[in-house]
């Protein structure tokens, strides 16, 4: 019976491998083909799209995975039972609770493996993704040490304290050099707004330099004719689903610290535990579709299948959690009802056809 158990198991492995790799080189070539529009903008190549896509793909293969796992068993366990290989199963003594077994033991594995990938993986690549992208078409170089967010704009360093949102920031100091390399303009503004075409400085005091004698002014706003781009600040600015569970864990205990609570962390740091579960609920769901249609049933037909039942469950997933944050719903009750109402009807199946 062991036999059998590691045999299901790897088939049904290997078939929610391949349907990852196939789901995630359709998924690369759509994003290849937005990426194009960008392309020669500041140094982003064909080169620099193919390290983009390189730094998505463990962020986009965590999230293809669970429909990968239910397109992959549905075509590997539909093939076992065509060959008649899960009738012989029975027929040598294998009780189908046995063979459900076996599938939950491969969903085990790959729920471990999604923990990991989007735990240790796809968070870090992502975020070094969006840095790169920015870096490229921006033409900037930007780094982020204790003294708070740093950038290279040619002449220019520009120092960043706070950063409120992508649209607003604090505590802004900029320095400009000429070509000889020597301080030419100092400047401190308390805020920077963006307006969608540019940054408006607000309450800024600017210090020229020239020939070793200094001048100031303030003025309450100014124009800032820098290229600084907006989604730059992605990398900076918190973005839940770029952070790991652990990393969302420590944030959401920095928010309680201080007296504030953030719906959408919450969701996302749930997200992340049910996650791996949502792979083995869809191998799950497979089963009793696999017991229902006759072995006369085509590939095709399984396939299509598959990609409406997983199509179907992520646009639900993510319509309850967006009606969730809206409705100020219990962020684990918004995370888990989808799965935990798959799972339900999926074991009522299951017992049914027993």
């Amino acid at each position: 019976m062991n036999l059998l158990n590691r045999y299901i198991a790897k088939e049904v492995l290997k078939g929610s491998l391949v349907a990852s790799v196939v789901l995630l080189s359709l998924l690369n070539f759509f994003t290849f083909t937005d990426e194009l529009g960008d392309m020669d903008e500041g140094t982003y190549g064909i080169k620099d799209i193919f390290i983009y896509l390189s730094m998505t793909s463990p962020r986009d293969f965590y999230e293809l995975l669970p429909s990968a796992a239910l397109l992959g068993s549905l075509v590997t366990l539909g093939g076992l039972s065509s060959n008649r290989e899960l009738i012989a199963m029975q027929a040598a003594g294998a009780s189908k609770g046995r063979i459900i077994w076996a599938v939950i033991r491969a969903g085990l594995i790959l729920a471990v493996f999604s923990s990991f990938i989007g735990e240790y993986i796809a968070p870090p690549s992502e975020r070094e993704a969006v840095a790169f992208k920015s870096a490229a078409t921006k033409q900037q170089v930007a780094s982020r040490s204790k003294y708070g967010f740093w950038l290279r704009d040619k002449n220019t360093y520009i120092n960043i304290r706070q950063i409120k949102s992508q649209d607003e920031l604090g505590d802004i100091s900029i320095f400009e050099f000429d070509e000889n390399r020597r301080l030419k303009l100092e400047s401190h503004a308390d805020k920077a707004i963006y307006d969608g075409n540019k940054w408006k400085l607000m309450d800024i005091k600017i210090t020229h330099i020239k020939d070793n004698t200094a001048s100031s002014e303030s003025k309450a706003s100014v124009d800032w004719a820098s290229v600084l781009a907006p989604e730059l600040l992605n990398v900076f600015v918190v973005q839940p689903k770029n952070l790991s569970a652990f990393e969302l864990w420590k944030y959401m205990e920095y928010l309680r610290n201080n007296g504030q609570k953030n719906l959408n962390v919450e969701l996302a740091f749930w997200g992340r535990i049910v996650n791996p579960f949502v792979t083995l609920v869809m191998l799950l769901v497979s089963v009793p579709l696999v017991m229902t249609y006759s072995r006369e049933t085509s590939v095709g037909s399984r396939i299509v299948v598959g990609v409406v039942i997983g199509l179907g469950f992520y646009l639900f997933d993510n319509i309850f959690g967006n009606f969730g944050l809206i409705n100020q719903m219990n962020p684990i009750v918004a995370a888990s009802f989808p799965t935990v109402m798959v799972f339900s009807i999926s074991m009522t199946l299951i017992l049914m056809k027993r």
